[in-house]
């Protein structure tokens, strides 16, 4: 077959944004039921107006009907809001906050545990192993919804009498409250402002007392590790009665530890260069389990070149880990599902597949054997399943930055249809999509993303650029950005498509780079416009709820993220005011000359539409090229399927029109 030439950028493709949203249900978290071992997963639904549901893995069967939006707002990016224990499931509802248990083998309707007509929101559930009536859990207070008023604390709800009764209180953040087997331990992970979990999270061990009002008291409370603003702990989980493991970065990199007989120790004779887990920013990720009834063997993931790797560790420390093969690139939410079989299960994406649900059996030392719970789902337009050679593989590069050769990491997707040859215009390069992630604590990382194929089989070329300020490469990588927010990142998201345009590389046109970026992304876009050294080395931008003023958003923005610029810009807004003036987009607004467009939540409470509004009407009042879509009953981020597709449709056509493209059309 003669393969077809067209302009880069004007390539007919297949993959149609009504395809890649439609029924593009995916997966929030995956539970086990620690008595009977059932696999159970929450699933978003963007076709059912975004909300998610609980769903038995096996059978496919929702467990509550289509009211229930099983989802938690604690610290707004949410996460751990459901657990199921010996066949009760316990779960937030997001519309009111409220827990909710229901027997997941029964067709009866939920019902609410924790006081109505509260502004409370819970997260984190913990059954307590003698009791289980009594659960442990995350509890947010928005009595007074002001930031700096919210309260967080571990309280245990009495699923009987339907009360509450505090724990733990005093620190700003709790989270992953683990009972010991025995359950006379109880370990969590705690931090406080200014710290962000990754920067400074402590472990806490504290013993439990099942008290004569028969509920639960912990004594003793004593921290095991971590150090504020220097050294962040994480993700604590009981081996058996006597060991914890958790995870540390006192080496330079996140690596698991554990605390025994009063010490804490890493597990490693030497610490490996790679990062064992991700930054904390939702409340369900974890990034091992423990594999055996002894507790000696766990397995980990690690994040090597930004993939996602495995190793057995063993748990009695002493031994480097051993590498095991597996296909996949990102993996999260891994669970144990038997210790008697050695079974666990996670969340596991390929470089050409979406999530699946995975569960694997330690076969030997050396080897595990994988078997799918549940497969991603086949994208297909007109009945016919989008073929995977279709898909652009991702090319993790590691570039210099002058002058000290530090490293930066990038991964490039090349232009890709089978369809074509490439250009038909002689000597052309591609235009290309350069990406930012949020967080600005955040990771690009290689798993499939339609949206990304969207473009490339377009002939776009797409690039994502992990910044300095990055997480998955090391504590050090992270701390650049410590005090250089707006400058680092800015300055390496121009590097970036700058030396995929020359020599040695010479992948991609100069001259028609668009950037693009959410929330944290869309400050970095929108600083690149507007105080970067040369605001013109992009052709167009896209901000996706992006921040445009510092100090509004520090005055403004959730708790969770309400100090996270004290790091970032060296000090409170009231320490660093100039700082702030200085690198927020929305003061310099009237160098933005290129075209921009905008796109927002409506009810966005970690980036307020206000900033959205701000930097379109000052560009708009001066005359600039600038579009802005509110999207109404979204946040951070788009969950409902209609406006997934506009906003990716309208990304499109924005570009087409500012690069004069005039794409082919598609026919089957």
């Amino acid at each position: 077959m003669r393969l077809s030439q067209a302009p880069y950028g004007a390539w007919a493709s297949p993959i149609t944004a009504e395809a890649i949203t439609k029924g593009a249900n995916g997966i929030a978290d995956v539970i086990v039921d620690r008595v009977t071992s059932e696999v159970y997963h929450i699933e978003s639904r963007p076709s059912e107006k975004g909300r998610c549901i609980l769903v038995h893995t096996a059978s496919h069967r929702d467990i509550a009907g289509a009211k229930w939006n099983v989802r938690t707002s604690v610290q707004e990016y949410g996460g751990a809001p459901a657990i199921v224990h010996d066949s009760v499931a316990y779960f937030s509802h997001m519309a009111d906050g409220r827990i909710y248990c229901v027997r997941v083998k029964d067709a009866s309707e939920p019902v609410a545990i924790t006081p109505e007509d509260k502004p409370y929101r819970y997260a984190c559930l913990e059954p307590y192993p003698s009791h289980p009536h009594l659960l442990v859990a995350v509890l947010e207070d928005h009595t007074d919804n002001i930031p700096s008023e919210v309260v967080t604390t571990l309280v245990v709800i009495d699923t009987t009498t339907k009360k509450l009764h505090p724990l733990l209180s005093g620190s700003d953040f709790y989270a992953i409250p683990r009972f010991s087997p025995d359950g006379k331990k109880l370990a969590w992970t705690q931090w406080s402002h200014p710290d962000m979990p990754w920067e400074g999270g402590e472990i806490h061990i504290g013993d439990v007392i099942f008290g004569e009002d028969k509920t639960l008291h912990v004594e003793n409370d004593i921290r095991v590790a971590g150090l504020r603003e220097k050294v962040g702990t994480g993700y604590p989980s009981w081996a058996n009665n006597e060991s914890l493991i958790f995870t540390s970065d006192e080496s330079g990199y996140v690596n698991p530890w554990k605390y025994h007989q009063g010490q804490a120790s890493p597990l490693f004779p030497e610490p490996i260069p790679e990062d064992f887990g991700h930054a904390f920013w939702q409340l369900h990720y974890f990034p091992y389990a423990i594999l055996d009834k002894e507790g000696k063997l766990g397995l980990f993931s690690a994040l090597r070149d930004g993939r996602d790797v495995l190793y057995l560790v063993d748990l009695g420390g002493g031994s480097q880990p051993k590498l095991i093969e597996n296909p996949f690139v990102v993996i999260d939410n891994i669970r144990t599902v038997s210790l008697e079989k050695q079974e666990v299960v996670f969340t596991g994406q390929k470089t050409n597949e979406k999530e699946s649900i995975v569960q694997c059996t330690l076969a030997s030392l050396t080897k595990l054997e994988f078997t799918v719970l549940k497969s991603s789902a086949a994208v297909k337009v007109d009945g016919v399943e989008l073929p995977a050679s279709l898909i652009s593989e991702p090319q993790p590069i590691t570039l210099k930055i002058p002058p000290t050769h530090a490293p930066l990491y990038v991964v490039y997707y090349p232009p890709h249809n089978p369809e074509y040859s490439g250009s038909s215009i002689e000597g052309e390069k591609p235009p290309c999509i350069v990406n930012v992630h949020g967080g600005p604590t955040g990771l690009a990382t290689q798993g499939l993303s339609w949206a990304k194929q969207y473009f490339t089989s377009r002939g776009w070329a797409w690039l994502d650029v992990n910044y300095g300020g990055s997480s998955g490469f090391g504590r050090k990588y992270i701390e650049r950005l410590a005090n250089n927010w707006g400058i680092v990142d800015v300055q390496d998201c121009l590097l970036a498509p700058q030396s995929l345009s020359t020599a040695p590389y010479n992948l991609i046109d100069p001259k028609r780079l668009i950037i693009r970026g959410g929330s944290a992304g869309g400050f970095t876009v929108l600083a690149a416009l507007s105080i970067a050294s040369d605001v013109k080395v992009f052709a167009a931008a896209t901000s996706l709820y992006g921040i445009s003023d510092l100090k509004k958003l520090a005055e403004f923005t959730h708790k969770f993220e309400s100090r996270y610029t004290d790091h970032l810009l060296g000090g409170s807004p009231e320490e660093a005011p100039e700082t702030y003036h200085a690198r927020s987009p929305i003061h310099h607004a009237d160098n933005i000359v290129v075209p921009l467009l905008i796109l927002q939540g409506e009810i966005d409470m970690v980036v307020p539409k206000d900033q959205a509004e701000a930097i379109y009407k000052s560009i708009q009042n001066r005359g600039g090229v600038v579009e802005y879509k509110l999207y109404p009953g979204e946040g951070h981020g788009w969950r409902q399927e209609a406006n997934m597709r506009d906003a990716l449709e309208r990304e499109l056509g924005f570009y087409e029109r500012v690069l004069n493209l005039k794409p082919v059309d598609f026919k089957l």
